[in-house]
């Protein structure tokens, strides 16, 4: 069994740009959604993503925090392609920025379309007690904060956010 131990924080300023050594542009749907999800129903999200030129199909357990059960599989992308068709709810379109800082890959994900405004950051850590450093663009962590993960933005993208939702982005 995979095991992903993340943390997801939001961004502040543009620092991380210059910085960045590769992009990949993604686009993301999900084959169940959000309510599903709430509700019990599902115990996992099924997620199809398109990263450059290669596609994979995802399942994650649902569960708050920094560490979920992962699965992920290499499709081929006119598979993918069919299957974002079927999608529920919108698709999440992205550009991942590559960051190495201190020795640890950040993962910043600049969203477009529905979502386009956000810019939120990832690091996948082998330990969940593991130490790292932070660099001066990361903001508050919200790692915790369901409505930050993309299953979550494919059902109520950013844009369709109050703005008593938007004034909780606030750096610390």
């Amino acid at each position: 069994m995979a095991i992903e131990i993340e943390r997801k924080f939001l961004v502040t300023g543009d620092g991380w740009r210059a910085a960045a050594h590769e992009v990949v542009p993604m686009a993301q749907g999900y084959l169940n959604d959000l309510a599903a999800m709430d509700t019990g129903a599902m115990k996992a999200s099924v997620r199809v993503r398109i990263a450059g030129d290669a596609a994979h199909l995802n399942l994650k357990s649902r569960e708050l925090g920094h560490t979920r059960q992962e699965f992920e599989y290499p499709i081929p992308v006119a598979d993918a392609r069919a299957l974002l068709a079927l999608s529920v709810g919108g698709l999440v379109d992205k550009r991942r920025h590559l960051v190495k800082v201190g020795g640890h890959l950040w993962e910043v994900d600049e969203f477009l379309g529905d979502n386009a405004g956000l810019v939120v950051a990832e690091i996948e850590l082998a330990d969940a007690d593991e130490s790292f450093q932070r660099p001066d663009w990361l903001g508050v962590e919200v790692t915790d904060e369901s409505r930050y993960y993309n299953l979550a933005l494919a059902s109520h993208p950013f844009s369709q956010w109050s703005a008593q939702q938007r004034a909780g982005m606030a750096a610390p």
